[in-house]
């Protein structure tokens, strides 16, 4: 099995929208996807809103919860490691489902999975059932992401898919505003003791996008048809089948794909479940003023999205990763190091930390889309981006144990080791801007 086409010169054209020839200016990727490529766009983009608010209810709410349940810093992290590394067997589990059913039902299940067990979070009476809970919320963490970005990919030209699956991306910033946003008026309005209850409560939201998305998104015509004509589609041994003598595998790309995703991720995971503890334990910081410097780290992380999704079409996949990997790092590096009383200068550089650590991942969906064939593309998308999850999960705990002795602030800096792996994975992969998926 070829592991994918050729690099092409800029298409005239998709199988699945306009020729985007003219579609140029601001918004000429999203013209470009045609009717039902927007909302398949639009459907991508609110189940990873919402799968981004429903993640940020655990970290937001990890200081009342901790005192909650006499919880040291260790135990904490390990609500994350148990989410990211469950969310490796669901993204694994999707991506398999989405190359077998289709793209858009297996979108239905993660979201309805994520949802539901976040909304059971709320009614744990202990921290072993917390735990539990979130573990099985991971399963349909794990496989939004993946499953949502190859319906859009195989909707988007060739030309335009970086910013197309930027955009998608950015939808992470917006569901993690909107649960600072109400993180801030529920600690507000309620007791600590009842408060993370009700943000875990508010995880039923994306019960109204099941519905929408059931009555009027489908899967790319082409692709699916695509897709049922092979045989193979679906299959983890396919992922996995090393190359022959001028037949080239996918073993290379699947292997370097998870060890690029691994250290982007443990980077990314490291800040997203720590900086908030390290605002309010470290910094003295209120929940409001918690709030204001996460909202500066949030938009940030917006902007970047959408700048990274431009750049990785301009610069190529692989310059726009490698770019923003010694960007994350510095910036995390100055973060950690602060002096005491910087207040100001913390504040400020919230935006360049978000900026930088959101426009790495922006290249992700079509990268990774651009690196599988249609058959597989759920499985090796699925599987790759969520090992990384698993295995960059151990970097929040390392982190929640190095605390006690390092402190937070200190502890941070393990996070940049991440990123120098995501650098060194580039070289065993390939670069695929200008590829077709057809």
């Amino acid at each position: 099995m070829s592991t994918t086409p050729p690099p092409q010169a800029p298409p005239t054209g998709t199988a699945t929208g306009p020729d985007d020839r003219t579609d140029d200016g601001a918004l000429g990727w999203l013209r470009a996807l045609g009717p039902r490529g927007r909302r398949a766009f639009a459907g991508a983009f609110g189940g990873y809103a919402l799968d981004s608010y429903d993640y940020f209810t655990l970290p937001l709410s990890m200081v009342a919860l901790a005192a909650y349940f006499g919880l040291d810093s260790g135990q904490t992290g390990l609500f994350t490691t148990v989410t990211l590394v469950v969310s490796a067997v669901g993204g694994a589990l999707a991506g398999v489902l989405a190359d077998r059913i289709g793209r858009v039902q297996a979108l239905l299940l993660t979201v309805i999975t994520y949802a539901v067990f976040t909304v059971a979070c709320g009614f744990a009476p202990n921290y072993e059932t917390l735990l539990a809970f979130r573990a099985l919320q991971g399963l349909g963490f794990g496989g939004e992401w993946a499953v949502g970005a190859v319906l859009v990919a195989e909707y988007a030209s060739a030309r335009h898919r970086g910013r197309t699956l930027g955009a998608v991306q950015s939808s992470w910033a917006v569901g993690w505003a909107l649960a600072a946003i109400v993180y801030t008026l529920v600690f507000s309005l309620a007791g600590d003791d009842l408060a993370w209850r009700i943000m875990f409560w508010t995880g039923a939201l994306p019960a109204l996008l099941v519905v929408w998305v059931r009555r009027s998104v489908r899967d790319a015509p082409e692709a699916a048809a695509a897709r049922e004509r092979s045989a193979a589609r679906g299959s983890f041994a396919a992922i996995f089948r090393p190359g022959t003598a001028g037949t080239p595998g996918l073993l290379r790309t699947t292997v370097f794909a998870g060890l690029l995703s691994t250290g982007v991720q443990g980077g990314y995971y490291t800040l997203a479940t720590w900086v908030p503890t390290y605002l309010k334990t470290e910094r003295g910081l209120s929940v409001v003023g918690t709030g204001g410097y996460l909202a500066f780290l949030i938009s940030g992380a917006f902007i970047g999205y959408l700048t990274g999704g431009h750049l990785t079409d301009r610069l190529g996949r692989k310059r726009n990763i490698r770019l923003f990997a010694l960007l994350s790092a510095i910036c995390i590096l100055a973060y950690a190091n602060i002096p005491g009383g910087a207040g100001t200068l913390l504040l400020v550089l919230g935006f360049p930390l978000g900026f930088c650590m959101s426009a790495i991942f922006s290249g992700f969906g079509s990268y990774l889309s651009e690196l599988y064939p249609t058959a597989v593309r759920g499985t090796g998308q699925g599987f790759t981006y969520n090992t990384g999850r698993a295995v960059g999960a151990v970097f929040p705990t390392t982190v929640g144990f190095l605390a006690d002795g390092w402190g937070v602030g200190g502890a941070l800096v393990f996070g940049a080791i991440g990123y120098g792996l995501a650098a060194l994975a580039l070289l065993g992969l390939p670069e695929t801007r200008g590829r077709e998926l057809a």
